[in-house]
């Protein structure tokens, strides 16, 4: 038997913002999240470290919370520049593809660059940025239980090509052909 934890869910993710007042509007405004708390402190809890922050927490829905750090004394935000831009990203989870596009409207109207409807098989999605430079997703589910059961008997065999040949496995290439085929 394990000793692993028994998880509950995701506590909260906090990632980095240049202003705290504009990130907690723009999320309030755009994608309809409620501001639930402020924390700010002079020190670091966790280290005791001077370092004055402003701590948001913002209600993402079913629980899930999403949480911002402003941090005044610190060098400017960057990203990671190894990166691709499109790797890291927060991914939300929307009902219908009418609330899909409607979200996509409203960021339209904000004047916000919307990539997509993207059809990534299994779900389709819309990205944007948010006054931070995070970039979001907002992603419908249209995937089928067989499909996701498929998809689910074949990942420890993908992962396993994959770190073997570094090349993209086939064992679900039946999903890029659906997406073809609908084109």
């Amino acid at each position: 038997m394990s000793n692993a934890p028994d998880l509950k869910g995701i506590h909260h993710v906090a990632y980095r913002c240049r202003d705290a007042m504009e990130t907690v509007r723009f999320y309030q405004r755009v994608m309809g999240m409620d501001f639930q708390l402020a924390i700010a402190e002079d020190k670091v809890p966790s280290t005791g470290a001077p370092d004055p922050y402003m701590h948001v927490f913002l209600e993402a829905g079913r629980g899930n919370v999403l949480a911002f750090f402003e941090l005044p004394n610190a060098p400017d935000m960057d990203r990671d520049r190894n990166t691709p831009e499109w790797v890291q990203h927060i991914a939300f989870e929307v009902e219908t593809m009418d609330e899909l596009m409607a979200a996509k409207s409203r960021a339209e109207a904000e004047g916000l660059d919307v990539v997509g409807p993207t059809h990534h098989g299994i779900f389709k999605s819309i990205y944007f940025f948010d006054p931070n430079g995070h970039r979001l997703e907002l992603a419908c589910n249209i995937g089928t239980p067989e499909q996701m059961s498929e998809l689910k008997s074949v990942a420890e065999d993908m992962l396993e090509e994959w770190t073997r040949t570094k090349k993209a496995p086939r064992h679900a290439a039946w999903l890029h052909e659906k997406i073809a085929q609908e084109s």
